[in-house]
């Protein structure tokens, strides 16, 4: 029985403003990660400020805003009106106190809590905030939220507006974190298509679009995977571009005022519901929605007044109606695409004639599948009873009935190996409660240039799509993150190159959403009778031996079972080291996946024997990294290049 334990006034506390946003950090900016994902906190902190930007460009004030981030420093200048010189300290200091809450100042702003800057202020090492009106200036900086210089107003011949300069605090954050260019510079572009004619100068780049959503889509796909051109659509409050690719899966990118919804939320599934309705009215044909919404690449913005988003983040919007006294939002989306779409169709046969090739494709290749579909699925039920490859966690990123916590189901990752040994070692080593392990039988089939149907038939993957729960998209998705591991020798990272060919070329969805990894393991323990280092790369190495005065024991580790257990605890713990797979916005998948995984090129030839000359001393090795690769590679010729 519990021991009873007094309770009164004295367990009551109440928290200023700073210590609960300290204490509670991840109901303000979601996770604490280390910058390998796109939604770590590190990038909503650059976002609250940011967004504070933006919506003086939305108001007619400011036509650029200069950012610089070096190291963990970040700088944002905005050219808009600037803060009241009055109430520069109230504004990023003192909790609900803003300029938003009159709706008619900003009607549909991003920020309309008053929470953001302030959450930015308290998780800061250091925070300054410069205000400037009319030739004078205020300066406030802050420390982790405390007030240490709160300057008088001066004299200054700067331009209006607003700088901000904070560096996130590393005893909150991952003490590693780094903010990663493509993920920056990814959420500025955004920024640049929903605000036409905004100029971002970032880190001596400039970035700028003209088209909005059109540009988007146009960066982001290459022009010869593209069905048909893209179908651009603007309306009052509203913007869609749209077209069909090749691709397996469907492709998003949704805003709500501006903000990248990157969990979508009721206007992505107004859209997706209204693009269904809209296509079978305008061909009088009931095509299957999934036939009509396979390979869809689509952008959709809308702005909402008083939006209602599911977290303080703002990456799904929860708002049933466009705004107090407007029409629901899937009223609102399916009345303008119902008749600009459907006009757009008429007007443009052509387009309407190839729209309707790629739904039709769709629905052949779903018959075709379906009865070996059947049956997999069937094996896979059963093979879920007592599934020997998957030793499952408790917690999974899809949770929505469960009261679990957002840090939890964002820290769920199912790590996928080759090997009893490995995946043993990972096994006992790994948090039951997040981490999950997916054990392979040996190197996975080469799956590029084959259809979904390979998907079913292959008994490996068709478990392996369950144990994600990605069959049918990627709502139900079961974790937050799938970690390859596989060993750091020919045989591991060819075994790597086999299960990203899987999910580009069938599910590019989990990689463009930020959900694929590369486990990092160290290479080498460097350790003496006192410190044990363990490290990832040669140079890492050679510090550690330097550190320990040359007196050090070294072993190499070539495979994951050479890691014991209680070793690799340290390594898929807190300081877990993953590199992200990227999808970068001119990557072409098919090309990419036909130069590394097709038939022996002499273009991936060529490259192979110019680069192992520089990395390899011995004509075996050579050879085997290239047979690895699928490359055959002439012994003697080979021999002369490395020579």
């Amino acid at each position: 029985m519990a021991k009873e334990t007094n309770y009164t006034e004295k367990n009551i506390r109440s928290l200023d403003w700073k210590e609960h946003i300290r204490l509670r950090p991840g109901m303000y900016i979601g996770k604490l990660g280390d910058g390998s994902s796109p939604d770590d906190g590190i990038y909503i902190l650059l976002k609250e400020v940011i967004d504070n930007s933006i919506d003086e460009f939305v108001m007619g004030h400011g036509k650029h805003i200069d950012i610089e981030i070096t190291d963990g420093s970040v700088e944002v200048r905005d050219y808009g009106r600037g803060i009241p010189l009055g109430k520069v300290v109230d504004c990023v200091s003192k909790i609900n106190t803003g300029g938003k809450y009159d709706s008619k100042a900003f009607k549909k702003s991003v920020g309309l809590n008053g929470v953001g800057t302030k959450a930015v202020n308290a998780l800061s090492d250091f925070f300054k905030v410069q205000a400037i009106r009319e030739k004078k200036t205020k300066i406030a900086e802050f420390e982790r939220g405390v007030l240490v210089a709160n300057r008088n107003i001066a004299k200054t011949k700067e331009e209006n507006g607003t700088i901000i300069t904070f560096e996130a605090d590393r005893s909150i954050f991952h003490k590693n974190f780094r903010y990663r260019s493509e993920f920056v510079e990814n959420q500025l572009w955004n920024y640049c298509y929903l605000n036409a004619g905004l100029k971002i100068n970032y880190n001596g780049k400039t970035l700028f679009s003209r088209n909005g959503l059109l540009d988007l889509l146009k960066k982001k796909t290459a022009a010869d995977a593209l069905r048909y051109p893209i179908i651009h659509m603007v309306g009052e409050d509203i913007e869609i571009a749209l077209t069909h690719g090749q691709q397996y899966g469907e492709q998003y990118h949704s805003f709500v005022n501006g903000q990248n919804t990157t969990q979508g939320g009721t206007h992505l599934n107004a859209f997706r519901e209204s693009i269904v309705s809209t296509i079978r009215g305008f061909f009088n044909k009931s095509y299957d929605a999934k036939d009509i919404r396979a390979s869809i690449i689509a952008a959709v913005s809308v702005r909402v007044e008083e939006p209602v988003f599911e977290s303080q983040t703002k990456t799904k919007l929860g708002s049933i109606n466009v705004g107090p006294k407007g029409p629901t939002m899937r009223t609102f989306v399916n009345d303008f695409l119902s008749k600009e779409l459907d006009n757009f169709l008429h007007k443009n046969p052509q387009v309407a004639q190839d729209l309707q090739k790629r739904i039709l494709q769709s629905e052949r290749e779903r018959k075709d599948i379906a009865g070996i579909k059947k049956l997999a699925n069937q094996r896979a039920r059963k093979a879920n009873l007592h599934n020997k490859k998957l030793r499952d966690c408790r917690v999974h990123f899809c949770d929505k009935k469960t009261k679990t916590n957002e840090e939890a189901k964002n820290s769920t990752m199912l790590f996928i190996t080759e090997g009893d040994s490995a995946s043993g070692s990972i096994t006992k080593a790994r948090n039951v409660q997040t981490q999950a392990v997916f054990s392979l039988r040996g190197k996975p089939l080469n799956c590029f240039n084959k259809t979904r149907k390979v998907v079913y038939e292959n008994e490996e993957f068709n478990l392996l799509q369950h144990a994600l729960d990605i069959e049918d998209g990627m709502e139900s998705l079961r974790f937050n993150k799938i970690v390859v591991a596989t060993d750091a020798d020919v045989d591991g990272m060819h075994i790597r190159l086999l299960l990203l060919t899987f999910f580009l070329q069938f599910f590019p969805d989990v990689v463009r959403a930020g959900h694929l990894y590369i486990l990092e393991t160290p290479l080498f323990r460097v350790r003496d009778k006192k410190e044990t280092i363990y490290c990832y790369s040669e140079q890492e190495k050679q510090a550690a031996i330097r550190k320990l005065r040359g007196k050090a024991e070294i072993t190499r580790f070539k495979g994951l079972g050479e890691i014991s257990p209680d070793e690799f605890g340290d390594f898929i713990g807190e300081d877990i080291r993953l590199e992200p797979v990227l999808l970068h916005d001119d990557t072409n998948i098919e090309n990419v996946l036909a130069y590394y995984m097709g038939s022996n090129t002499p273009e991936r030839q060529e490259f192979i024997i110019d680069n192992l000359k520089v990395e390899v001393d011995e004509v075996d090795d050579a050879i085997e990294i290239a047979e690895a690769m699928g490359t055959e590679v002439d012994k003697k010729e080979l021999t002369e290049a490395l020579n």
